[in-house]
């Protein structure tokens, strides 16, 4: 059975041989993590959180921002949850559903994600100057991630939230699943076919909104590549990773998945396809 819904600013479906509620289960989760690291919903847990002040987290927000963090660390700042307050200045401020502008300090370039601390021990955030935190690069997988555990006694599905896809076992056929890669110029269009199984597959682009990923660095939007694909474990690495790569010069992206030991896709501004040695192609 396929299952949809509405979530997140996006479309979900779930394709599994599941009861329904096990399926509303698994929907659960992407509101869950949409209402505590949500930037553009003023009730979220993510705007209660205010500089200068250590503030105690849910442990949705908290995994949210730890693993943002590291992947910062990680990828020496080319993926920075702190981009929020930049992103929002050049109008990527609304509320999906209610169109409601939302005010997000924090423009400056010379914030970064060392402006941020977490304690481990005491599961709390601090912020140590004005900024806005965008998790929207790990919040959408980290719900990925999350639902495909509601899913796992099932051990055959496969759900895409607006492209981020966690695809378990087999499909229909009792073989791996095929995850096609779009074309990043020509609609309708792959540019190439994975074979998938166990496995995320998210991918970074301007697709729709071009300036939409900002590489900050620079803090100017991303353009020397067209986009990144990677296949992970887990969504929320992977779409992390997608963004990180994304930004990067594209043999330092491919060094970058290599090096994090996850495989991937990358296709330049003039269309050349990179990919890692062990991509699995259909």
């Amino acid at each position: 059975m396929i299952f949809t819904d509405a979530v997140m600013g996006t479309i979900v479906s779930i394709e599994v041989d599941a009861p329904h509620a096990t399926a509303r289960n698994a929907f659960e989760w992407f509101r869950l993590v949409e209402a505590h690291c949500s930037r553009f919903d003023p009730a979220s847990e993510l705007r209660r959180l205010q500089a200068g002040k250590r503030t105690p987290a849910s442990p949705v927000l908290f995994e949210a921002v730890r693993f943002a963090l590291m992947v910062a660390e990680e990828t020496g700042g080319a993926f920075d949850p702190t981009v929020g307050g930049r992103m929002s200045a050049r109008g990527f401020n609304r509320h999906y559903l209610t169109g409601e502008v939302t005010d997000a300090p924090g423009s400056g370039d010379d914030i970064s994600f060392r402006d941020v601390e977490i304690d481990e021990r005491d599961h709390t955030i601090l912020l140590r100057r004005p900024l806005t935190l965008d998790l929207g690069a790990v919040a959408k997988g980290l719900a990925v991630d999350a639902a495909a555990r509601e899913l796992r006694p099932f051990r055959n599905f496969a759900i895409d939230a607006g492209g981020d896809l966690y695809l378990s076992g087999c499909n229909r056929r009792g073989e791996p699943w095929s995850a096609g890669i779009r074309h990043p110029r020509l609609r309708g269009e792959l540019v190439d076919r994975l074979r998938v199984s166990d496995r995320a597959v998210c991918t970074s682009g301007a697709y729709e909104r071009g300036g939409h990923i900002l590489d900050p660095r620079r803090g100017e939007a991303a353009n020397g590549i067209a986009s990144a694909t990677v296949v992970a474990p887990g969504a929320m690495l992977a779409d992390a990773l997608a963004t990180a790569a994304f930004v990067l010069d594209p043999h330092e992206g491919i060094c970058l998945l290599t090096r994090m030991g996850v495989e991937g896709l990358i296709v330049t501004a003039g269309l050349e396809l990179l990919r890692t040695p062990e991509l699995c192609r259909a």
